[in-house]
């Protein structure tokens, strides 16, 4: 089932830009962690804290335990973060509580098995991933670590979706009601580059062709010899 990631904050006082950009002069990452109907809490996290869970990959289907130094500890999901146009570093990070019991919107990761003896793969057929993760509506004590796809009897344009998952685990797709596609078995392509080319031979020029040889003349015949002259 679903992980949970204890990570440490400490409170900050003030909200607003100015707030903000002075606890990023003390290395920290600002965030806020709201929701559930409470107040907001305004929070700063160690930069190496928050850069170790979004480089894991699934931080989006993670619960976080938020221990506030001297505070509450929350217990939320990863909503949101703001990355610095320039370095892509963390600047901001929004966390939403959530209540035992209740759904949330969360991404899923889908992994595919069996690829290497899928009936389609295996007759030349590629597979072309559509949606690589899902939006759902979990239980927050239930959100799964990831769906599964099984392709050992996919066939070439077979479609994958939604239904074909193993198991839903208690979750429902983000836009009810529909069987959306996830991936599909498509038929190899053809490189047309690389295709043997055929060149007819030219037809020849008329008038421009090479005269045929004439016949050899016959030699003449030789004349009689003149009569000799009576003495």
């Amino acid at each position: 089932m679903v992980q949970t990631v204890r990570i440490e904050a400490v409170a900050r006082a003030d909200a607003g830009k100015g707030a903000a950009r002075a606890t990023r002069r003390e290395g920290l990452v600002p965030g806020v962690v709201y929701g559930a109907k409470q107040a907001a809490t305004l929070v700063a996290f160690d930069p190496r804290d928050i850069m170790k869970e979004l480089t894991k990959g699934g931080w989006q289907s993670h619960l976080y335990e938020v221990v506030v130094k001297d505070g509450p500890t929350e217990r939320t999901i990863m909503r949101e973060v703001q990355f610095h146009p320039v370095t892509d570093r963390p600047i901001h990070i929004d966390f939403q509580r959530v209540a035992p019991g209740a759904r949330i919107r969360v991404r899923v990761p889908v992994v595919f098995l069996n690829e290497e003896t899928s009936v389609g793969i295996k007759a030349g057929g590629v597979l072309n991933v559509v949606r690589r993760e899902v939006e759902v509506l979990a239980e927050t004590d239930k959100v799964p670590d990831q769906f599964e796809i099984d392709l050992a009897e996919a066939k070439i344009g077979d479609g994958l979706r939604w239904s074909a998952i193993k198991d839903h685990q208690g979750a429902r797709p983000g836009i009810a009601g529909r069987d959306f596609m996830i991936a599909s078995i498509a038929a190899p392509t053809i490189d047309e580059s690389l295709a043997p080319v055929v060149v007819a031979a030219p037809e020849p020029v008329k008038g421009k062709g090479k005269a045929p040889a004439k016949a050899a003349a016959k030699p003449a015949a030789a004349a009689p010899a003149a009569p000799a002259k009576k003495k």
